[in-house]
């Protein structure tokens, strides 16, 4: 699916998404990621849902996001708390939803000036 917003101003904006792929500004990218408006992380190691361990979520306490989405693949899954507890112990919450609705979400968040990461896993 493409997405389409009047200007991504210099921003990483995600111009599509589809079963295989994420793009971010017209470059289309074959694995799991993390983008914010001003970084994106092409070595983040997550696999897949099923292997994400609190280890996946030390990048994103350190980049101090407002909030984390977590795409999580075509199917809406939760985490257990205690996987991303160091990001709700630095006040950062998590949201999971699919990954097409974390790409749409990041999108509308980013426009609006608000520091958010989404960690996206195709």
């Amino acid at each position: 699916m493409q997405l389409h917003l009047t200007t991504a101003e210099n921003n990483h904006l995600i111009t599509g998404y589809g079963q295989s792929f994420i793009e971010i500004n017209k470059q289309r990218y074959a694995k799991n990621l993390i983008v914010m408006a001003d970084k994106l992380i092409l070595d983040w190691p997550a696999t897949d849902f099923a292997s994400l361990a609190e280890a996946h979520f030390e990048q994103l306490t350190q980049l101090r996001p407002e909030v984390v989405l977590l795409g999580t693949s075509g199917k809406h899954q939760f985490l257990h708390p205690k996987i991303y507890q160091r990001l709700t112990a630095q006040g950062i919450p998590l949201e999971c939803m699919t990954t097409a609705a974390a790409c749409r979400t990041y999108n509308i968040l980013m426009s609006e000036g608000r520091s958010v990461a989404a960690a996206l896993l195709i």
